[in-house]
């Protein structure tokens, strides 16, 4: 088939490869324009595109996809189907109608559960058992479009945001791959989705998310832990600093003392009250510290029990 990819970030480099390797011809790819980034705010190119200019494809980086010239430039291009894996720009309906088969989209949940932009994070934070990968035509709703096909990935019991991210990228890619045959071969069988997501939206993920409410319970606040490593990460207060949160275990006894409370400090991790239980932190980092386990970052940091965190 002849295809035009569109996609941004590492999530989306793997499927861009599978296609390629299944023998597909990328007849040009689409990614976000380059932005400046670090110190010397050189401009950096996006993961999709060092992928793209590696194998020796047209890139192009619109502002705006909906600007007329990039439009003309795609009936030019003229592809069999667009496949957008984590874009970055809403597709507006001339380009949604152009290819004969649509735009196909790699989205990393089974809907119509998490439609929006952060399914990955919310699935771990909600504490999901089971995730996926939706292979979804395309419409002007947001990720309304009917479902093409779906591969299900079990969360592991100390899964995180980015280890998540990971499997769906792996398995959306095979999933892709093998929906577009089953397109050009015409055995896919579309499903519509209901109008309302069972889950509500997965909305974009900021940095106040990231802070920890101690007055939640300890299993809620384990997951925030796992489903926001490793961005932005979960973080609490200490003396007016920033301490991030890495890794924690739930310990389901209360000590009846307030939310934030250090119950104990040592080798075994540092034991807080929650709103209900306890959560031991095992890994954390200090504002302008290193990572490191509770075991090392109490031989550098005085943490008394009663202390009170947030």
């Amino acid at each position: 088939m002849r295809i035009v990819f569109m996609g941004t970030p590492d999530f989306s480099v793997g499927t861009l490869e599978a296609i390629l390797a299944a023998g597909h011809q990328v007849a040009a790819v689409v990614t976000q324009p380059d932005k400046p980034k670090g110190r010397g705010k050189a401009l950096q190119a996006t993961p999709v595109k060092e992928a793209a200019l590696a194998h020796g494809l047209t890139v192009y980086q619109p502002r705006k996809v909906r600007e007329d010239s990039f439009l003309e430039e795609l009936k030019k291009i003229n592809p069999d189907v667009i496949v957008v894996v984590a874009f970055g720009q809403i597709i507006p309906r001339t380009i949604l109608e152009l290819p004969k088969f649509g735009c196909i989209n790699v989205h990393a949940s089974l809907l119509p559960k998490y439609r929006g932009a952060a399914p990955i994070q919310w699935a771990v934070i909600d504490g999901e058992e089971v995730s996926g990968v939706t292979i979804m035509r395309m419409d002007a709703g947001l990720d309304t479009g009917d479902m093409l096909s779906k591969v299900e990935v079990p969360l592991a019991e100390d899964e995180t945001g980015g280890s998540l991210f990971d499997k769906l990228s792996e398995a959306g890619a095979r999933q892709l791959v093998q929906t577009l045959d089953r397109l050009e071969d015409g055995t896919v069988q579309p499903e519509k989705q209901p109008e309302e997501s069972p889950t509500g939206y997965a909305r974009m993920i900021t940095k106040a998310d990231g802070l920890i409410d101690w007055t939640k319970d300890a299993k809620s606040i384990e997951r925030l832990i796992r489903g926001l490593n490793p961005w932005p990460s979960a973080f609490t207060r200490l003396e007016g600093k920033n301490l991030k949160i890495w890794k924690a275990a739930v310990q389901e006894q209360d000590s009846g003392l307030a939310p934030g409370t250090v119950i104990s400090a040592g080798r075994e991790g540092l034991s807080v009250q929650t709103g209900q239980g306890r959560l031991n932190i095992l890994e954390l980092q200090l504002e302008g510290k290193k990572r490191m386990e509770a075991d090392a970052f109490l031989r550098g940091c005085t943490l008394e029990t009663g202390a009170v965190l947030g």
